[in-house]
């Protein structure tokens, strides 16, 4: 199976592609009798400009449209980024805003780890209140555990504990969703509603008076 990370670190090296990295290589690790998970790692600081063009183009360069495909090939996904003003970076945002431009279905039913960085554990419920919400509108399938990193996290106790649990969910949810597709009825939800009758709001409320 394949595993991808998308690591929207801008240092080198990085704290958020040091918790991606550990992060894929537990969810990656051979289950016994089993195979692995191969990893590719997607590094947005180096598709910076080719996804500031496509938002004025419209067209994906040749290294962002490389991602795109490996993305919406992986089995599964793991997406780190750090903490800006309490929520995702907007390069984090702006290459989810790209794939789901160009395929609005591309994550559905894909299985996704959400993981953060940041320099304090106050910002630790980004994972909940944004990046949590995020992959629910794209219809992934949502790992329970999420990983938030602080700088004072590394070395201590609890954090290699939640990249194990967590790994361990996503390596689980994507050996029970391969290749998962949505039905053509559910990727084509107005055909289901064409026979609907539209009662105009006016005539909703003439209808009250009445």
């Amino acid at each position: 199976m394949k595993l991808v990370v998308v690591s929207a670190g801008l240092s080198v090296p990085s704290s958020t592609r040091l918790l991606g990295d550990r992060l894929a290589a537990a969810a990656g690790r051979p289950a016994p009798g089993g195979a692995g998970a191969q990893a590719e790692v997607v590094e947005l600081r180096d598709l910076a400009v080719e996804i500031a063009h496509n938002f004025t183009n419209g067209f994906p360069g040749r290294a962002l449209s490389a991602a795109i495909d490996s993305v919406k090939a992986a089995d599964g996904l793991i997406v780190v980024t750090p903490v800006f003003s309490a929520s995702y970076s907007g390069l984090f945002k702006s290459f989810f805003d790209v794939l789901s431009a160009g395929d609005e279905d591309a994550l559905a039913g894909k299985p996704v780890l959400i993981a953060a960085t940041g320099g304090t554990a106050r910002h630790s419920l980004v994972l909940e209140h944004a990046l949590r919400p995020l992959f629910a509108h794209l219809r992934a399938v949502i790992v329970p555990t999420g990983v938030y990193a602080a700088s004072e996290d590394w070395g201590a106790q609890g954090l290699a504990e939640r990249i194990e649990r967590a790994a361990g969910e996503l390596a689980a949810l994507m050996k029970a969703l391969p290749g998962t597709v949505l039905p053509a009825t559910a990727r084509t939800p107005a055909a289901a509603s064409d026979e609907l009758t539209v009662v105009p709001f006016e005539a909703q409320l003439a209808a009250l008076r009445g």
